[in-house]
């Protein structure tokens, strides 16, 4: 039983010799790493901080890029809430302008004085709109484009190919080149044939 003892006892000392040793060898290794890298030439060193300096100066450049097109942005669109505010008043115009034709009440020659100055002050926005690059969208007679037209319906008709505007119930305009809003319309559509059924003769 002793002898069994002291070869247990031997195997056991012999293993965490074999574990001690393991683990004195990788600290060893990590040591020599970390002896390495303090052990950095001048020239590494100098690599490595100039290395450092030109990512701080790239990201530093693309940071100021991304300022310089926020600023751009900001000053050529700030005013887009302003214009779509200011498009409310063309609106308000035709609307008026349609309510006068269809006024029964007022004489035709009343109807035209009206219209003639409504028509004046209409000009006149589009001209202030035309000096601040706001510019209307071509719509009538045109291919419907979802970039800059919203379909409102649809219209049969056999003369026109499918899919051209061919009524405007709102006016679009752009900014700058950039959408303000879509103009509102109408687009044709082909249309549909009815068969005619063929009538049953009555019996007599």
């Amino acid at each position: 039983m002793e002898k069994e003892n002291d070869n247990t006892s031997e195997i056991n000392n012999e293993a965490e010799n074999e574990v001690e040793g393991k683990e004195k060898t990788v600290n060893e290794d990590n040591n020599s790493k970390n002896d390495q890298k303090e052990e950095l030439s001048p020239e590494d060193k100098l690599r490595e901080i100039e290395d450092k300096l030109t990512r701080s100066y790239a990201e530093l450049e693309n940071q100021r890029r991304r300022y310089e097109k926020e600023k751009d942005e900001a000053y050529e669109f700030g005013g887009m809430t302003l214009a779509k505010e200011c498009l409310n008043l063309t609106d308000n115009l035709e609307r008026s302008k349609l309510s006068i034709i269809n006024d029964e009440s007022l004489e035709k020659k009343n109807k035209d004085k009206i219209i003639e100055h409504i028509d004046i002050i209409y000009k006149d926005i589009l001209s202030i709109f035309k000096k601040n690059q706001i510019e209307e969208i071509s719509a009538l007679g045109e291919k419907m484009d979802p970039n800059k037209h919203q379909a409102m319906l649809e219209i049969e008709d056999a003369d026109k190919e499918q899919g051209t505007v061919v009524q405007e119930v709102q006016k679009g305009f752009t900014l700058k080149g950039r959408l303000l809003r879509p103009s509102l319309v109408g687009v044709s559509k082909k249309p549909q044939k009815t068969e005619e059924k063929p009538q049953k003769k009555e019996k007599n």
